[in-house]
């Protein structure tokens, strides 16, 4: 078991951040949610709630502690390409604002969950993570960038018909390396390699990239 860490997330009500809440506290580990106030009651009980906005800069920096383990969950749910100005109205500037905190109060740890990249669709939706990772790396800071391409869970399961498609396009040469960089994953798969990620920074200074492939290491 690792040792308790402290840790902050942003998108913590939502549908990967309660799932790695409740993990997170089985492994012992203090978490904080920043949550509006409308959604407080949403937060996992045993994390303490943090009542503030994630599209503020001064809200998350007060939020933040020295020393602790960001997770930045913020996003639009249920990405398409018709959500291209809610990409641009809360997926980058929440980044933004989280990036400007964390540099204000010298934090450990940056969690970032990005998209896999290439990609032939979504294009709104990766300029934005691109622009997020981005901003990670202009800061400097510590951080692991997550780059699932779609996460298979409760609501979310329309593609488990292209499973066979994926498992072929796995054993031919010419397509194996895209289908494993767009390929799916479970939740159980990222909350596990999200775990994996805040237990397991990298060296200070480092930004390290966990792609499909590795989140499904991350998990076994």
């Amino acid at each position: 078991m690792a040792r308790p860490l402290d840790v902050l997330i942003t998108g913590g009500t939502g549908y990967v951040g309660q799932r790695l809440i409740i993990e997170l506290l089985a492994r012992g580990h203090r978490v904080r949610a920043l949550a509006r106030q409308a959604s407080v009651a949403r937060v996992i009980p045993g994390a303490s709630a943090v009542v503030g906005d994630a599209l503020s800069a001064e809200s998350v920096a007060t939020a933040m502690r020295a020393g602790d383990t960001i997770v930045h969950l913020v996003g639009t749910p249920h990405p398409s390409p018709a959500k291209a100005k809610e990409f641009q109205q809360v997926d980058l500037p929440s980044i933004r604002a989280t990036v400007a905190a964390a540099q204000r109060v010298n934090i450990a740890h940056l969690v970032y969950v990005s998209v896999a990249q290439p990609a032939p669709v979504m294009q709104a939706y990766l300029e934005v993570r691109a622009a997020g990772e981005a901003m990670i790396r202009g800061a400097k800071l510590t951080a692991t960038i997550l780059r699932p391409w779609y996460i298979l869970g409760p609501g979310h399961r329309w593609p488990m018909a292209l499973v066979p498609i994926y498992k072929v396009a796995e054993l031919l040469p010419p397509t194996r390396e895209s289908a494993l960089r767009l390929g799916l994953v479970t939740i159980k798969q990222m909350v596990q390699a999200l775990v994996s990620a805040v237990e397991n920074p990298p060296a200070p200074g480092a930004v390290r990239i966990v792609d499909v492939p590795g989140i499904r290491r991350g998990a076994e």
